[in-house]
């Protein structure tokens, strides 16, 4: 039960950071660095919940 605990809060984190994304790109001058290091959390994310699920 706690794996799927945790993977529900990554699932969280995974939408709140690609909302993040979507806000910085929705910008009229995006900073690269920050969507670079954002995309990177959320792919990391996205990785640790195919680990946990699969």
């Amino acid at each position: 039960m706690a794996r799927l605990a945790r993977i529900e809060s990554l699932k969280h984190r995974h939408s709140h950071i690609d909302q993040k994304i979507a806000s910085e790109g929705g910008r009229p001058r995006p900073d690269e660095r920050v969507l670079m290091c954002l995309k990177l959390q959320k792919l990391r994310i996205k990785e640790e919940i195919e680990r946990l699920a699969g």
